[in-house]
């Protein structure tokens, strides 16, 4: 079954560019410039993948980001006009996987979304292999658990509300515990090769990831910076 991408843009001819671009590459397309319309949709329709414009009228693109993350981890891209950093950094800390700036080649942003769904399908696949072999995949530091077979981490016992790539980011710093770990090599890892984003994106996730496991995300223990180079996970 073709994949379905849910695009939230209420520019007439830019919408009618990407379902057209989108549907040649073999993707269903579905379509809104409404933010709460498109909250609706995304509900409904379980999209796999989400192209969300930040200038929207109404609820904007930010508050919907922030929304459908409490929800679920489907990739969101974030679509801007404008070349800001607040709006990029914004964007990245409310749970973006990723963003394009107005305007952009559809050969990029193609790019961008065959490289989210594929990170989606390399972990659909991981996670089958860890079920299938009966793997628990759990990584216990004290009061915090990271559940890799269930892709969830608790602290205390309780769930906490990660975004997909905060749980991919600590997931793969608390594998490499101990060491010190570069924001380019981090970003690599993470991110992948092909992102087109900056170091400032793996700040962005760590600062948002301390609020969630650290007792004083002020003073952390667990995610600490080492200086001149990038953060450690600290067991």
């Amino acid at each position: 079954m073709a994949e379905k991408i849910l695009v939230v843009e209420d520019e007439p001819s830019l919408v009618e560019t990407l379902r057209y671009s989108l549907k040649r590459q073999g993707y269903q397309v579905l379509t809104t410039g409404n933010g709460l319309a498109a909250l609706e949709l995304a509900r409904k329709e379980k999209p796999d993948l989400i192209l969300l414009d930040i200038m929207l009228p109404g609820l904007d693109g930010i508050e919907v980001c922030r929304t459908l993350r409490q929800e679920t981890a489907t990739p969101i891209i974030m679509l801007t006009a404008r070349d800001e950093e607040v709006d990029k950094v914004v964007g990245l800390e409310i749970g973006a996987d990723d963003y394009v700036t107005k305007p952009f080649s559809m050969r990029e942003l193609m790019a961008r979304v065959k490289a989210q769904l594929r990170r989606v399908h390399l972990t659909r696949e991981e996670a089958s292999a860890g079920t299938a072999s009966g793997e628990a995949q759990r990584l216990v530091f004290g009061d915090l658990v990271i559940d890799l077979g269930r892709r969830e981490a608790l602290k205390g016992g309780k769930p906490l509300p990660l975004a997909r790539r905060e749980f991919e980011l600590l997931a793969y710093l608390a594998r490499n515990r101990g060491l010190a770990l570069s924001r380019e090599r981090i970003l690599e890892q993470v991110w992948g090769w092909d992102f087109a984003g900056g170091t400032r994106t793996v700040d962005v996730h760590v600062r948002g990831l301390r609020e969630k496991i650290e007792d004083d995300p002020a003073h952390p223990t667990r995610l600490v910076t080492v200086r001149g180079s990038g953060y450690r996970f600290e067991p």
